[in-house]
This record gives C-alpha cells, sequence and structure tokens, in this order.
C-alpha cells in the first residue's frame, strides 16, 4: 500500500488561464504545453487500513490549509475508485513530497507535485496505471496537472461534458521528438507570488473585457500550433509561444484590479530576445502567472541565450529540454496504455 512517483512540471506554450467549472477545474479553452526535464516534484504516498486523518508533507513541511485540503480531496477521489473497483477503501494516508525547483514562482510547481500523487496515489491503492483516468485525476489538483501525466508536447483537451470526463491531456509528441530544443528558465525572483494562478485567473475572468477573445483566440492557437512542432519550427512555435503570452497576460493587465506577474527583469530579458533575433540567434519567451521567463531555443544558441540571460537580470538559470513521462519509482513500465 506504498507507492513513489516522480512527474516533471511543464511550460504552456498556449496557456491555460481561466475555468469553466471551478469545482471541476475545467478550463473555458483548450492548452498546449511541453514537459520540462529534469526538473521534478518526487511523492511518496502510504495507504493504512486504520482511519483516521491524512498526513501531508510538502517540501518537508506540514501542510496546513487550502494546499492540505487539495491533497486530501484527491486521495479521497482514489479511495472512491479503489472501492468502486472491489480493491477497497484504503485508510489513511502518508504522503510526502519535494521538488527540485521553487514552488509558486511561475513554473507550474503543482502541475508536477499533482501529477505525481495521482501516479503514486492510484498505484497505492492497488490501482493499475492509466493514464487518461490519471490525467483526469490530477487535473482536480491542479489544471495544468493534467498535462504532466505524459512528456513531451501534450495537448489539454477542454472538453464539453459538465463532469469533465473529456477534458484530459493527450501526448501528440513525446520528449524524443524534438531532441535538439532547450527550454531556459531565467530565475528573476524566488519569491511567491502574491495573487496565486487560481486566483488571478478567477478575477481575470469575471473582471477583465478581454476575456471572451482571450479564450476564442487560445483554442484557434492550440491548433496553429501542432503542425510547427511536428515539423520542429522554432521559429513558428516561438512566434505562437510569444504571442499567446503577450495575449493571457493583457487580460490579466485588464481585470480589476489589475494583475501583474512581471517584474522589470522578466520585461528586460523579453527586450533582449528580440534584439538577438536580429542578430540571428534563435529564441524566443513565454511567461506563465510569474516572473521568471521561459525562453526557447536550440542546442546550437543555448550558450548564448544564457549569457544574455544573466546580463539582463537572471540569479540562476535552469538548463531543461523535453522531459519524459511520469514515472513510479522502481516500476519497470513508466506509463500504462
Amino acid at each position: 500500500m506504498k507507492a513513489t512517483a516522480k512527474a516533471h512540471p511543464n511550460i504552456a506554450l498556449v496557456k491555460y488561464w481561466g475555468k469553466r467549472n471551478e469545482r471541476l477545474i475545467l478550463p473555458h479553452q483548450s492548452s498546449l504545453s511541453v514537459t520540462l526535464g529534469p526538473l521534478a516534484v518526487t511523492t511518496t504516498v502510504e495507504f493504512e487500513a486504520a482511519r483516521g486523518d491524512d498526513e501531508v508533507s510538502i517540501n518537508g513541511k506540514v501542510a496546513q490549509g487550502g494546499e492540505r485540503e487539495r491533497v486530501v480531496a484527491l486521495l479521497q477521489l482514489v479511495r472512491r475508485e479503489a472501492k468502486a473497483r472491489g480493491l477497497g477503501a484504503p485508510g489513511r494516508a502518508r504522503m510526502t513530497s519535494a521538488g527540485d525547483f521553487p514552488a509558486a514562482a511561475g513554473l507550474a510547481s503543482s502541475a508536477a507535485a499533482f501529477a505525481a500523487l495521482a501516479v503514486a496515489a492510484r498505484a497505492a491503492a492497488g490501482l493499475k496505471r492509466d493514464v487518461k483516468t490519471e490525467s483526469t485525476l490530477a487535473r482536480q489538483g491542479s489544471g495544468s496537472a493534467c498535462r504532466s501525466i505524459e512528456g513531451g508536447f501534450v495537448r489539454w483537451n477542454k472538453g464539453t461534458r459538465a463532469d469533465g470526463r473529456d477534458s484530459y491531456g493527450e501526448q501528440l509528441f513525446d520528449a524524443a521528438h524534438w531532441p535538439e530544443l532547450r527550454l531556459l528558465v531565467g530565475m528573476v525572483s524566488r519569491e511567491e507570488k502574491e495573487v496565486k494562478s487560481r486566483d488571478g485567473m478567477r478575477g481575470t475572468v469575471k473582471t477583465s473585457p478581454y476575456y471572451p477573445a482571450w479564450a476564442k483566440d487560445a483554442d484557434l492557437e492550440v491548433k496553429r500550433i501542432v503542425p510547427f512542432i511536428k515539423r520542429r519550427d522554432l521559429e513558428a512555435v516561438g512566434e505562437v509561444a510569444e504571442r499567446n503570452a503577450w495575449r493571457m497576460h493583457a487580460t490579466a493587465f485588464a481585470a480589476n484590479p489589475p494583475l501583474c506577474y512581471l517584474k522589470p527583469e522578466t520585461l528586460s530579458v523579453i527586450q533582449a530576445c528580440a534584439q538577438l533575433r536580429k542578430q540571428g540567434v534563435g529564441v524566443w519567451f513565454t511567461l506563465d502567472a510569474g516572473p521568471n521567463p521561459v525562453l526557447l531555443t536550440s542546442q546550437r544558441d543555448e550558450a548564448a541565450v544564457a549569457k544574455v540571460l544573466t546580463a539582463h537580470g537572471a540569479s540562476e538559470i535552469v538548463r531543461c529540454h523535453p522531459g519524459g513521462d511520469a514515472q513510479l519509482i522502481g516500476s519497470p513500465a513508466s506509463v500504462g496504455r
């Protein structure tokens, strides 16, 4: 009744921003991301026969409040599934989770955390691996977690059903599809965000006059970017990623009150990207709900891009490549089909 899983965060090339159903975490539009290896969250879940309160520890600290409630709610869903499949309902759980990158800094730490939790909890309950079920489960902890069950390039299909069964992550291209792609995270701030993503989304959906246009456009951008990824066209992918990031943040800027996740260093890096392209360096930015830009480039230009990040305020550079599937540690199979 114990299992450990590891999952990578992801960076959305076409963003998820806004829910049509808060409880089930169902989005207004589809999105598309790429996993960030080697960054990862590792989670262990152990179920006992005895009943009682679950123990939840995240990054060495006992989880409290909403953070704990989200974990416990997901564990409850696993118990229900196990019982429905005739495995009996597991008792109290001990969960420990730790990531190797800063939490709440715009790097989708919750995506990796809930993806790892979904895989580990189902395995600990005796359930067989199933990527669609894991993705749907992870989504209910953190929306973008549904895109971290499988590696490489994953589309989150928004779905239309009220129960959310058709809203899950679907791998379009695996991590080996584009080995030359590099994603450099420029750490311009390690501070936790004053406004968490879920709160920022809620305010944007309710108050930004730009939101309806954003949701319609983002759905179209998912369709546009897929053939560019298929042919590994960095320039075309980069242009969509930059445009979509600007538009997501524009909806947040227009909310009431206005919401801005950017720092001065963020803008400095973004402006530097445009200058680098004029010099023949292939680099484009994307930016989730946080201050730390992620630069898309090639293995060839990685060193030049890293130097510019340092020059424009990045205290640390995290070098990433497309990451793989969420895995059970010690399991010979990374993903069940």
